[in-house]
């Protein structure tokens, strides 16, 4: 019989390394089962799944061209259709105002309250994000970005002349 892929067969185990276990199929041919093909949890050891001579049933799910055969064990098992992952309810729905804009706390310079991003809502006790009407444009935030980046740079320039000692000279 010709091994294809997909085919489930009946294999003896023949060998067992750190890395996996050979399954023996018919006619002396010999494929793996890679150590995440043998059960559907983590499998620290493989000798806590298998031992030699062990009859397992596998499926090929690979053949490659210079003739080395990959099986799987956790394959074989036949899901039901309905045992899918639950959906994930603990997380809070997203709202559709936008991807990845946070909350400024008054830290823009924006007339706006709250940076191009938008700006609380007190009306609703200061819980909800209401979004920005007028939107910054990109010489408004390359401005911004280039003053908050010379404070940073004027402030480590700072801390760093003040740690290499020397009576306040600096060098050159």
């Amino acid at each position: 019989m010709a091994i294809e892929v997909g085919t489930k067969l009946e294999g003896k185990v023949t060998g067992i390394t750190h890395f996996g276990a050979f399954v023996d199929l018919s006619g002396g041919v010999t494929g793996l089962v890679h150590i995440s093909e043998i059960a559907d949890n983590y499998v620290k050891d493989v000798n806590d799944h298998l031992k030699i001579n062990d009859v397992v049933t596998v499926k090929v799910i690979n053949v490659d061209k210079d003739g080395k055969i990959g099986l799987s064990i956790k394959q074989t098992v036949d899901k039901p259709a309905t045992e899918s992952r639950p959906p994930r309810t603990s997380r809070p729905e997203r709202s559709s105002g936008g991807g990845g804009e946070r909350f400024s706390g008054g830290g823009g310079s924006s007339s706006s309250g709250g940076g191009a991003g938008g700006s609380y809502n007190r009306e609703r006790g200061g819980r909800s994000f209401k979004p920005a009407v007028n939107k910054a444009t990109f010489e408004d935030k390359v401005s911004r970005f280039l003053k908050d980046s010379e404070e940073r740079i004027s402030s480590i320039k700072k801390n760093t002349e003040s740690k290499r000692g020397g009576r306040g000279a600096k060098r050159m």
